[in-house]
């Protein structure tokens, strides 16, 4: 039988460098990526170092709510 929670969850990633310093004019908009996590494993935030392709430079992504 399947449970109510699920172990694994998607979870966002944005770019925290595009969000922190407002979207620049010269940027298109902000970076985000579509990832899983293991609920037990990792029950806090997620952080990831991440290409973003509007700062052109691997930056911190961190978890967003849905």
């Amino acid at each position: 039988m399947a449970k109510g929670k699920d172990v694994r969850v998607r979870v966002i990633l944005e770019c925290t460098s595009c969000v922190r310093n407002g979207v620049n004019k010269e940027s298109r908009g902000i970076s985000r990526y579509i990832t899983q996590k293991n609920r037990h494993n990792t029950p806090s935030r997620l952080e990831l170092r991440k290409f973003c392709p509007y700062c052109y430079t691997h930056t911190i992504h961190g978890e967003i709510k849905k």
